[in-house]
């Protein structure tokens, strides 16, 4: 049987990016995706709701999403799974970055675990799906769990947005593509968090977010 998971968004750094907690609610095993920062409230929020992490996810390679990554795992002796290769880059300059917006402390890292379409990701009994879905970031990778129809998209879309393509590596006509192409066929039924901002379906993006209307 699949396990049933439980999410907790706690929001990190000056650009209050959705650091998530998800946890299989049977084992009370989890993951953290996109530790961006705040570690000691991440921390926090572990320790709250009294789960054990297994590893740290990442849907991308931007300062937002993977600037505490290097210390979290070392603070929690777990893995780093995500994003695609495609993004060492930003993973490898994420100390310059960090500097330039004013985070200091941010490290280089590279995953334990790269992760490209197709791929599987398991947290405790809960099973993910990788689509691999560029143009926000080169390497941007969305997490599916088919069985709670449920996903975790970082900043590939947004409710009433989508990611923004003006950093390096950004397209927006590849990023429409992979949503439209890849993200919105998952089924109008998917719920998703965000790296930013409120939850939403994928159903209420098709029908009404004004970047996905043709």
């Amino acid at each position: 049987m699949p396990g049933t998971p439980r999410a907790g968004i706690i929001p990190v750094t000056p650009f209050q990016q959705n650091c998530t907690l998800i946890w299989d609610e049977a084992s009370k095993v989890g993951a953290v995706v996109d530790p961006g920062g705040d570690l000691d409230r991440i921390e926090a929020a572990i320790r709250e709701q009294g789960i054990t992490i297994e590893k740290i996810l990442l849907t991308h390679g931007h300062i937002d999403h993977a600037g505490g990554a290097a210390e979290l795992r070392e603070r929690l002796a777990v893995p780093i799974e995500g994003p695609h290769q495609a993004d060492r880059f930003l993973l490898d300059s994420l100390p310059e970055t960090g500097a330039g917006y004013g985070l200091p402390g941010a490290r280089a890292v590279t995953p334990d675990r790269w992760l490209d379409e197709g791929d599987a990701v398991t947290v405790g009994e809960l099973a993910f799906d990788i689509l691999h879905a560029p143009g926000h970031s080169p390497g941007s990778v969305v997490f599916i769990s088919r069985d709670a129809r449920f996903a975790l998209v970082g900043d590939v879309v947004f409710k009433g947005s989508v990611g923004r393509t003006d950093l390096p590596g950004g397209n927006h006509d590849q990023l429409i593509r992979a949503i439209k192409e890849k993200v919105l066929p998952l089924g109008d039924d998917i719920a998703f968090i965000p790296g930013h901002g409120p939850t939403s379906t994928l159903g209420e993006e098709r029908l009404t977010n004004p970047f996905l209307q043709d």
